[in-house]
């Protein structure tokens, strides 16, 4: 569907207000230039500081910006956006606003979800081993589509969820991905078989396969492989009764701020295996989990320079702008900087998500500043607690700012409080332009894609009128969205 919609100050004031009570404020953050330098927004944020708490910067324009490179080069495959990677509110609401649908892997998670005003189907339960409990809490939700990789876990969801509908997840492992996933999920193909043998004896509804490559996934021939062997799995399931509609692709597309030459370039070979083996017209439901593709770039960390320690290393001599060489000056004591968050906090992504990341200072220094060995550590009191064992830096003082691009994946998610120490705060930004887009312009036709292909039109009691493309399968979901933003009386006219 996309909306072209008009409203008076009256009505987009009450928008505001409904969604700042939900705490989700698409329309209270503060607006900055398109061309915005996060530096620039760093510095204000710090001069009104009363501490020197570590904090993120997320631009969401840039989110949004993702959401139409999807759109381009993946047009045929509709985005589940996989909620463990970032649940913060300010992701999930815009998702909501955009439409997409979510890949939640937990009770937890799909009871945020729908705190949005998600409907159950534009959810995937894509956690191939669920407990009982988180099964009831599923089928209370509503949320029937689900992944299984063994016959253990369709014995227990014949039992507790016997009318869900069910994907067969399969083991496709890239060459080279940052996290792996196959050594825990996926069934093997010659498993599979056996499996949807198990799942007609016990009369389950399996709908679709999904696979998962693995996230941050840079081999490019591992979606083509994996699509191709679920074609295979697609014309076994016809030979044994089946009837599959859904294909789910899975995760592992870059997301970093260079990163969308690769992404084209990954789509582009998705593009050419799912036209082959899954053609428009076939019938098949094309989705796909990403997570990392959408928010990576859209978070920057900013932190403190808390401590500071002197060790035996060696001066560079250098210029910051010429990228470094091997020269090596006399030996000199080298730093040892403390900033305010670390691997126990936002930096769990280097433990856990094998994330290499990047320091980048606040303030420019002038050419020929000499540069020093150096490392980078947080602030508890674990000597685990390293950020950067050995940097290139300036001499750096307590009370400078150090910036951490491309922080929004798998950082805030699983930070935790350890040692009294807070998570860094998020302060979400939107350049103008996307704010416009968002909230329409009066004068302007702006498209916010969220489903397809019938218009209809929607009338409030107070004078909004939004014309839709809207299908009869997401209606629901539809009127179910405007009542959660608009809480005015509704009516629709086909």
């Amino acid at each position: 569907m996309w909306c072209d919609c008009s409203a008076e100050d009256s009505l987009l004031a009450a928008m505001r207000q409904t969604i700042a009570v939900r705490d989700s404020g698409l329309f209270d953050y503060p607006l900055v230039d398109d061309n915005f330098k996060v530096r620039d927004v760093a510095n204000e944020i710090i001069s009104g500081l009363t501490s020197e708490d570590a904090f993120y910067i997320v631009d969401i324009g840039s989110i949004i910006t993702k959401f139409e490179l999807w759109k381009k080069h993946l047009p045929r495959v509709e985005p589940f956006y996989a909620v463990k990677c970032n649940e913060t509110d300010c992701v999930l609401q815009l998702m909501a606003t955009l439409g997409v649908g979510f890949d939640c892997a937990s009770k937890g998670e799909i009871q945020k979800v729908k705190e949005f005003g998600v409907s159950a189907d534009r959810i995937i339960y894509a956690n191939p081993c669920k407990s009982n409990s988180h099964l009831k809490a599923a089928a209370g939700a509503g949320v029937d589509l689900m992944t299984f990789d063994n016959d253990a876990e369709l014995y227990k969801i014949k039992q507790v969820y016997p009318s869900a509908r069910l994907v067969v997840r399969i083991r496709a492992d890239a060459d080279e991905a940052q996290c792996p996933l196959g050594i825990k999920f996926g069934a093997d193909i010659q498993v599979v078989p056996h499996l949807l043998a198990v799942a007609a004896n016990l009369g389950l509804n399996v709908v679709g396969v999904s696979f998962h490559v693995g996230s941050g996934c840079s081999d490019l021939a591992a979606f083509p492989r994996a699509i191709e062997a679920s074609r295979a799995i697609f014309d076994l399931a016809s030979q044994m009764g089946f009837n599959f509609s859904l294909l789910d692709i899975g995760g592992g597309f870059p997301g970093g701020e260079r990163s969308s030459a690769a992404f084209s370039q990954m789509a582009s070979l998705i593009r050419l295996s799912l036209d082959e083996h899954f053609p428009e017209g076939s019938g098949v439901r094309l989705i796909s989990e990403p997570g990392r593709f959408f928010v990576t770039s859209a978070f920057t960390l900013v932190t403190c320079i808390i401590g500071k320690r002197q060790a035996k290393l060696e001066s560079v001599k250098v210029n910051v702008d010429d990228g470094g060489d091997d020269n090596r000056g006399e030996d000199h004591p080298g730093n040892m900087y403390y900033v305010n968050d670390g691997v126990y906090g936002s930096f769990n992504c280097i433990l856990f998500d094998h994330q290499v990341v990047t320091a980048k200072l606040l303030h420019d220094y002038d050419e020929g500043t000499k540069l020093y060995q150096s490392s980078v550590w947080g602030p508890t009191c674990d000597s685990l607690d390293c950020i950067l064992p050995k940097v290139t830096l300036p001499s750096l003082e307590i009370g400078d700012w150090v910036m951490w691009p491309d922080m929004g994946a798998y950082t805030v998610s699983a930070a935790s409080t350890f040692n009294g120490f807070p998570k860094s705060v998020l302060h979400p930004v939107i350049p103008r332009s996307f704010r416009a887009m968002l909230k329409s312009c009066e004068d302007e036709t702006d498209e916010i894609p969220v489903c397809s292909p019938r218009l209809r039109t929607l009338s409030s009691s107070c004078g909004l009128s939004l014309d839709m493309d809207l299908d009869d399968g997401k209606l629901s979901s539809v009127m179910d969205n405007i009542a959660y933003i608009f809480p005015f009386e509704i009516s629709i006219d086909v």
